[in-house]
């Protein structure tokens, strides 16, 4: 039974321009739960990395006597997202430059808990050394961090909370005869779940450009469900999932671009050279611990020998290290896993960031830096 209040209810809507003045408006009659209305913007901006355009949603209900019953306003963009015949991303038809990075929720002193301040010092530090792009490995992020990427131009691939390497992956060879969540029914729904919320929360952010299916699960029914899932919501975006690489089975039904974990540059010209079926895209490479990124070149010269190659994420941006004070010194220091002498331990593995914990730059971010630069644009 409808609420008496809504009886002759009516949804305005208005799209406030980025001069903010008024561009569109509509109202609608609220006959139910749903509303489906179309606004024609005219001479609209686009929103992109160079020029991250962004517009203002307000959507009113008024009662039968004009009484305001709900307001809400959001921050939207447009943007198209297309893939050539020769396989091509193209964003508002221009190539697109995924000079990216993996980045773990993470500060020395508070862990995975991340205030505004520490976001826009990232969102700062993306910008000066000319990150465009982020995967928000391997979950979904704090929902501040979105708009604020809206703000700033910067490409997401919004991740599904997903990865259960450990159940397929034995002593670093691949073992799927355990696979979670693989094809079993009993899984369906709960990663279902976690993709529809990803989707949900996340689904007016013009900053995504991909959605990723989650990180290191193999493949099966389950993970396709997945991309179907986000097919049928969304026509804008692009799916993303590098595990299909292990089970070609699903190949057509997993993952609009192809994608493996730290691939050679020669692997990867090998793939382009073959005529692809799908864009190449790096979801994780060159793994920034101790003494490395060096070659970063080879990468960047796969841009001007293939249209299909779309660049990646460099694993990772920051070190996930934690302020400890020495015994010794007495002097705080970034400690890692065997620095607490506890067992097992995985010791400094967790620091493989073009950054430190605090926020400053190693040397490998020096030859980054200046690749990512000269796509920039």
């Amino acid at each position: 039974m409808q609420h008496a209040g809504l009886i002759d209810a009516r949804l305005e809507a208005v799209v406030i321009g980025p001069d903010n003045q008024v561009v569109a408006t509509t109202q609608r009659p609220l006959a139910n739960d749903e509303v489906i209305f179309e606004l024609s913007v005219p001479e609209v901006q686009v929103w992109s990395h160079q020029s991250p355009t962004l517009y203002e949603m307000q959507l009113t209900i008024r009662a039968a006597d004009g009484a305001e019953l709900a307001f809400v306003t959001y921050r939207i963009g447009f943007r198209t997202l297309s893939v050539t015949d020769e396989q091509q991303i193209q964003l508002n038809g221009r190539q697109l430059f995924l000079n990216g990075v993996n980045r773990h929720e993470w500060h020395p002193s508070r862990g995975r808990a991340l205030t505004v301040a520490d976001m826009a010092e990232d969102v700062a530090l993306f910008k000066k050394f000319h990150i465009n792009a982020v995967r928000t490995s391997h979950y979904p992020n704090q929902m501040a961090w979105y708009f604020m990427i809206d703000e700033a131009g910067v490409y997401v691939m919004a991740e599904t909370n997903l990865e259960s390497h450990g159940t397929w992956q034995k002593m670093g060879a691949v073992g799927p005869s355990v696979n979670v969540p693989g094809s079993h029914s009993a899984w369906r729904e709960v990663v279902l779940d976690r993709a529809r919320s990803n989707y949900e929360q996340f689904k007016n952010h013009v900053s995504i450009l991909f959605w990723s299916l989650g990180n290191e699960s193999y493949a099966g029914e389950n993970i396709a469900a997945m991309n179907a899932f986000y097919k049928e919501h969304d026509k804008t975006r692009l799916t993303h999932y590098e595990g299909v690489f292990h089970n070609r089975q699903f190949n057509a039904v997993i993952s609009d671009v192809e994608s493996r974990m730290y691939a050679s540059p020669a692997d990867i010209l090998a793939y382009l050279q073959q005529k692809p079926a799908k864009s190449y895209l790096n979801c994780e490479f060159m793994h920034s611990m101790g003494n490395s990124v060096g070659g970063f070149d080879d990468y960047m010269a796969l841009y001007n020998q293939s249209p299909a190659y779309t660049g990646g994420f460099v694993w990772d941006y920051v070190d996930q290290a934690i302020w400890q004070r020495d015994a010794i010194t007495g002097e705080q220091v970034l400690s890692y896993g065997g620095d607490f002498n506890d067992r097992h331990s995985d010791y400094e593995f967790s620091g493989n960031g073009l950054f430190f914990a605090d926020r400053q730059p190693k040397p490998a971010l020096q030859e980054v830096a200046y690749y990512y630069e000269q796509f920039d644009n």
